[in-house]
This record gives C-alpha cells, structure tokens and sequence, in this order.
C-alpha cells in the first residue's frame, strides 16, 4: 500500500468547514478511512480587541483551502475532487502535489509528542516563563493540555502555578 500525504485542496472562500464535513461524510459511507485519514482545516487562535475587550478568536491560516492526509489513488483523488465546493488539488496541471515533511512542520503538523515521565510529588525546577529558576513539587498534571500544577509560594501564601511540561525540568 503506497504511502499517506499531505495534500493541499482549493475550496471555494467560506465553504472549508462544509468541504471538510462532506468529505468526511463521504469517507465513513464508502468505508475509506484507510486511504483518506485526515482532513483539517488550519486555525490560528487570535487575539481581538473589540468594544475595549480582549477576546481570543479562531482564524482559518488558508481561507479557501483544506489539508488532507491521504493515499493518493484513483478513488481517493475522485472523492475529494467530486466533493460539493472543492475546485481542485493545488499542484500544476491536474497532479496533485503532496505537501514536504519541512513544509509540514512548518504548519505544526509533524511536532513530536512530548515525552513526560513527570509525577505527582516530584520536585522540579521552572527553566522558562515569568518562574524561571523557582523550585516547586509538582501538584497536578494535566497530560492533556500538556501542562502541571506546582505550588509556589506568594506573599506568605501558597498558590498554584500551571506550566507546560517543556518550561521545566526534575531536579
């Protein structure tokens, strides 16, 4: 079986969301999750100011244009190009060109899970941030969010302090 890329497609300004849910539609019905694995449509969280208030926003980073990781055969190429609001496969001519490993690293596709072999208890010291060089034990870990909870102490009083695993180190 060939190998899964990252492709780019050109979908019509707006229609991203809906082009991302008919194809994945589309792949539960013809049983396709082995060729098309991925789809996605980019967001950049985004800080607005609006009425004097700070709200975080999410932008789509390519209006007009959706990711998809798949095997790039007759039938895969057919569904996706035949979806509802896709105008094509970016590459010249009619080929589709995948995406390259830098290319998607770029993006922050290809980021490597973070090892943590963090536990509760475990005395660590801060490496980065506002805390750089305080010594905490850690509380809480949150392996979802990539984060931990240490308590460092603040005017006489104890208070917790969230930090992402790659902003310490054990001691």
């Amino acid at each position: 079986m060939a190998e899964a890329k990252w492709y780019v497609v050109h979908t019509y300004s707006g229609y991203e969301n809906k082009v991302k849910v008919d194809i994945e539609k589309t792949i539960e019905n013809r049983n396709l999750q082995e060729q098309i694995l991925e789809v996605s449509v980019p967001m950049l969280e985004v800080a607005e100011l609006k009425n004097g208030v700070e709200k975080l926003a999410d932008k789509k980073m390519f209006p007009g244009y959706v990711l998809i990781h798949m095997v790039m055969n007759d039938d895969t190429w057919y569904v996706v190009r035949n979806t509802r609001g896709v105008t094509g496969f970016v590459g010249p001519g009619s080929k589709p060109v995948p995406l390259t490993e830098a290319e998607m690293a770029g993006l922050g596709f290809g980021k490597k899970e973070v090892s943590m072999d963090y536990a509760v208890g475990d005395t660590i010291v801060v490496t980065a941030g506002a805390w750089k060089d305080t010594i905490g034990a850690i509380k809480a870990i949150n392996e979802g969010k990539k984060t931990l909870t240490i308590s460092v102490e603040m005017f006489g009083r104890e208070t917790p302090v969230e930090l992402n695993f790659t902003e310490v180190k054990k001691m």
